[in-house]
Order: C-alpha cells, then structure tokens, then sequence
C-alpha cells in the first residue's frame, strides 16, 4: 500500500465514522424536538392526529370551562383561527382569558388538542415570542399593544418607599 492510499482509506474510515455519529445524535434527537404551530397553522396544515407540538395563542374570551378532577376546556385563537384545549391539572396562577399561552401536548382525532404542559405569560407585558410572532405575521398584534407596561418597564416603577425613595425592587424594611 502506498502513503496516498492510507491515507485515503483512513480520511474514509474518519468520514464514515463522524457520519455515523451524527446520525445517531439526530436519531435521539427526534423524539424530543417539539415545534410550534399557531391555531392557523394547525387547522389550515391539517396536522395528523397524534402529532406532538406546542400551540400558541391567545386563551379565547368566555371558552374557559372548569370541570371534576382538575379537567378543563378552554378555546386558544389567534384571532384568525381556534382550537379546542382540553388540560388535566393545575393551570399557572396567571392563566386567564384573553392573555396569552403557550400548550405542549398531541392533537386527537377529533381536533380537539390534549395538553400536558401550559405555560402562561409571567407578567404584564410579556408574550411568548412564538406567539407574538405568529400574531405580528397576521397583522394582530403589535409591540406595545398589550394591556401592561411595555417591556423594559419596571414593575415598581413610580413606586416609593416610606422615605420618599424609589422603589427599586427593593425589600421594605418593614
């Protein structure tokens, strides 16, 4: 064998090795990739049952329904579409109607999506990003349209302590 062919053999052996890793990486990986769809998505796309993803949007006004045993219905919209969520658990303590959400779980055969996860928005003037992205894309939702402060602003701002200070997000002394 001469120089010119161990080296190619062993660039080969290199490649198919590195190939071989990387499959295996994406393999593990396709289980836990979850993408985002926005109910326009979901109902234009047709999705196929069973299909795990995160649907975005915004909890419609009046779908909430509380059912026994921690069930509950509510309706999630982007203004241009809505799907039907049902969650068993603990909804996050600012979940609510007309705020925004964020629900990883499988869509059934009937079309109504069966969540295991809901996150809901953690203040006043935050919105998922996917969903915020999927309602500028309709022309729904612009920044600083939300119903609190605009981003950046601090929750205590124009707050004062019993000395007059401001508030800085400090503790009280009290």
């Amino acid at each position: 064998m001469t120089r010119k062919s161990r080296r190619l053999i062993l660039i080969a052996a290199c490649g198919a090795v590195l190939a071989l890793a990387l499959g295996l990486i994406l393999s593990a990986m396709s289980g836990s990739i979850v993408f985002f769809r926005s109910p326009t998505e979901v109902t234009a796309q047709g999705v196929a049952p069973g299909t795990r993803f995160r649907l975005g949007g915004l909890v419609k006004e009046g779908s909430l329904q509380r059912g026994p045993d921690q069930n509950i219905d509510f309706a999630v919209t982007d203004t241009n579409a809505t799907v039907q969520v049902q969650y068993r658990g603990l909804l996050p303590d600012l979940f609510r109607e007309g705020q925004g959400i964020v629900a990883e779980g499988r869509l059934e055969p009937g079309g109504i999506f069966r969540a295991d996860t809901v996150l809901a928005k953690h203040d006043e003037s935050y919105m998922p990003r996917e969903v915020a992205d999927a309602l500028k894309a309709q022309g729904r939702w612009q920044e600083g349209s939300s119903k609190g402060a605009s981003a950046g602003k601090g929750a205590a701002e124009g707050v004062t302590t019993a000395d007059g200070e401001p508030n800085l997000g400090r503790r009280s002394e009290r």
